[in-house]
């Protein structure tokens, strides 16, 4: 760590602050999977325009990230990640306000607060956390898949459990935020910059490095991979005859299962020059709960099921992060590289959710999405393995 531009009380609070900003960046889009059902019937939305809520977040992702760099080189890090928690907050509340245009614009809002932080946490952790990047890192993502899984395993028995509302169980996450902001205002005091080479016209444009579009495909195909799985996976669990509250416990214990795999992942990828060997097993893994899910119908068996889903989701996300940081020299790189694979990568998962949600709603079967998800696992694990191996974008 630096220890030349912060003191250790400094240092400790920073760890805090990216840890409870990590505990916003993926419950505010877990809680709501539960509940498009309601969501839907309440606000008589299409089976499309359902998939769309979980498919805008992605799309200002994508837009957003590549923003997020200039951003910080403009008012400094500190800044962007306050300003992007009172966006985070701001939509959340929005969101619950239980129209269409106040759901669909408040998650707009979200996911433009969400975009910034994910784009400048690896490059945060590459310029103030040189000498264990894989620790933080897993602190990181143990913290958010955490959260994720609880928001997605209490949302709905808010509702049919306590007599909330739906909109009451979307609005309790802002409370996070809000926490959130208090324990990152003492990094206002830094408005800190790295240095970035703004440009995708410079001579090292990472547009033009086939290692970073590789991890960039890598990291659309994961996330993918993720979205789809966090929109639908209940769905697919109601037609096997499981039941609501069921299918939404067992949606967190797929969750619960990335956190274990995020924080081991992300500690050993980075002590290893290359990572085929973890990406080989993360993806068997994987594929193993998809097939899992498409012949099982016990309850039993499909909690196996989702479990490796989750674990192998957890191998996947670790290993893009840390492509970040593994794969390039200096933070400004990172950031780079980072505002790049998750606009990119983003881009294709936003596409997910919507176009899953249509292919069941022609064929009024799943069959077309497990054989998607199938292929989508032997297409990871061929950028996945080009991706491992030692080498940096630039």
């Amino acid at each position: 760590m630096n220890q030349q531009s912060r003191s250790k009380k400094q240092s400790w609070l920073l760890v805090l602050g990216v840890l409870i900003m990590a505990a916003n960046l993926r419950a505010p889009l877990t809680s709501i999977s539960p509940l498009v059902g309601l969501i839907g019937n309440d606000l008589g939305l299409s089976l499309g325009t359902t998939g769309m809520i979980t498919t805008t977040p992605l799309l200002a992702f994508a837009i957003f990230s590549t923003i997020a760099p200039m951003t910080e080189r403009r008012f400094g890090m500190e800044r962007v990640i306050f300003a992007s928690l009172i966006l985070l907050a701001s939509g959340i509340f929005l969101r619950s306000q239980g129209s269409q245009w106040t759901l669909f614009t408040g998650t707009i809002i979200i996911g433009i607060g969400i975009a910034h932080c994910n784009v400048l946490v690896p490059s945060l952790v590459k310029r103030d956390f040189k000498q264990n990047p894989g620790l933080l890192t897993g602190l990181y993502s143990v913290t958010m898949n955490t959260f994720g899984a609880l928001a997605s395993g209490i949302s709905l028995p808010l509702v049919t459990t306590f007599g909330l509302t739906w909109q009451s169980s979307l609005r309790i996450w802002g409370i996070l935020t809000i926490l959130a902001l208090a324990i990152w205002s003492p990094q206002l005091k830094s408005h800190s910059t790295i240095k970035i080479e703004t440009g995708f016209k410079e001579k090292n444009n990472l547009l033009t490095s086939v290692l970073a579009w590789k991890i960039s495909i890598f990291m659309g195909l994961q996330s993918l991979f993720f979205y789809v799985t966090i929109a639908w996976l209940p769905q697919i669990l109601l037609s096997k005859g499981i039941g609501e509250e069921v299918s939404g416990v067992m949606l967190a214990v797929m969750q619960l299962f990335l956190v274990p795999t995020t924080f081991v992942v992300s500690i050993i990828a980075g002590r290893v020059k290359e990572q085929v060997n973890l990406t080989l097993l993360g993806i068997g893994i994987l594929l193993t709960g998809v097939l899992g899910i498409s012949f099982f119908h016990s309850v039993a068996l499909n909690f196996v099921a989702v479990s490796l889903i989750g674990a192998g989701c957890g191998f996947c996300f670790s290993l893009a992060m840390m492509f970040f940081n593994l794969r390039t020299r200096t933070a400004s790189e990172a950031a780079q590289l980072s505002g790049m694979a998750q606009s990119i990568g983003y881009f294709l998962a936003s596409i997910g959710p919507f176009l899953f949600g249509v292919m069941y709603e022609k064929s009024q079967s799943w069959t077309s999405t497990y054989v998607s998800l199938i292929g989508l696992c032997l297409i990871l694990l061929l950028v996945g393995i080009a991706s491992a191996k030692e080498g940096k974008v630039s």
